[in-house]
């Protein structure tokens, strides 16, 4: 049982929405100059590390992050890395969509016109179906939304309420491994952004 994987989750680079605070889902935004340096901090982070395998969205945000930081070369397109298709809120802010549907819960009652948590939940289960297959550590270079259901799908948790604790900031780092006996799934580290410059 000593051949699990351990698997760290880039969160991509800050982009125009990230910042503002609007859902992007599906938008193809680039990294803002700041998110430029924000990846190639995160690449320095992640440092003398090596990784049997490296998966990143294909969205240019995640894909970019993924070069700057130094592992473009290595990469491989994974399409279930994709942010949640926001539908109907595309490019809106909770605030907005709230205006609409008082009590809306993304983790809860997914997007209108767009994913809903049971598909976003499986897309997941097939990430890490496919990690679980790797002996050595894995990278994956993702958006905020899906990496926080892919740790809950780690877990064994269903994504409502626990995505919802689990936030994370742009170019941050964190670790999904396992309790130290190999038996049960874990976080070791969590939205560490140490290296980011605030």
């Amino acid at each position: 049982m000593s051949d699990l994987p351990t698997v760290y989750l880039a969160r991509h680079g800050e982009t125009a929405w990230s910042l503002s605070g609007q859902h992007t889902g599906l938008t193809d935004l680039p990294l803002t100059p700041r998110g430029e340096d924000a990846a190639r901090a995160l690449g320095e982070r992640l440092k003398g590390l090596s990784f049997d395998k490296v998966f990143t969205s294909p969205l240019q945000r995640a894909a970019t992050t993924c070069r700057l930081a130094g592992f473009g070369a290595i990469a491989e397109i994974e399409p279930d890395l994709v942010e949640w298709d926001y539908g109907e809120y595309e490019g809106l802010k909770s605030a907005e969509i709230r205006v609409r549907k008082p009590d809306w819960n993304l983790f809860r009652d997914g997007c209108t016109g767009g994913e809903s948590p049971a598909a976003i939940a499986a897309r997941a289960d097939r990430v890490v179906e496919r990690v679980r297959e790797i002996a050595g550590p894995v990278l994956l270079f993702s958006s905020g939304h899906i990496l926080r259901v892919l740790a809950c799908r780690w877990l064994g948790a269903d994504i409502d309420p626990t995505a919802g604790y689990l936030l994370l900031g742009t170019a941050s780092v964190s670790i999904l491994s396992y309790e130290h006996d190999l038996q049960h799934p874990a976080i070791s580290l969590w939205n560490d952004t140490r290296h980011v410059a605030k």
